[in-house]
């Protein structure tokens, strides 16, 4: 559940920068934005793996 909260805490930190972008048209909030969704499919990709790993001890 760690790595969860790590998740929504990452796309937490993007939403300013998803308004300054979004709302005010700022480019640097949109490069800033890229790379925080870049780091969120890094994580996300952690995730899966951690997951199939437990599933796969399981068994």
């Amino acid at each position: 559940m760690k790595r969860f909260e790590e998740l929504k805490s990452a796309v937490d930190a993007l939403e300013v920068d998803f308004a300054k972008f979004y709302n005010d048209k700022n480019n640097a909030a949109g490069t800033r934005v890229r790379k925080g969704m870049q780091e969120l499919k890094n994580l996300a990709q952690e995730i899966r793996l951690e997951v199939q790993e437990i599933k796969n001890k399981a068994k």
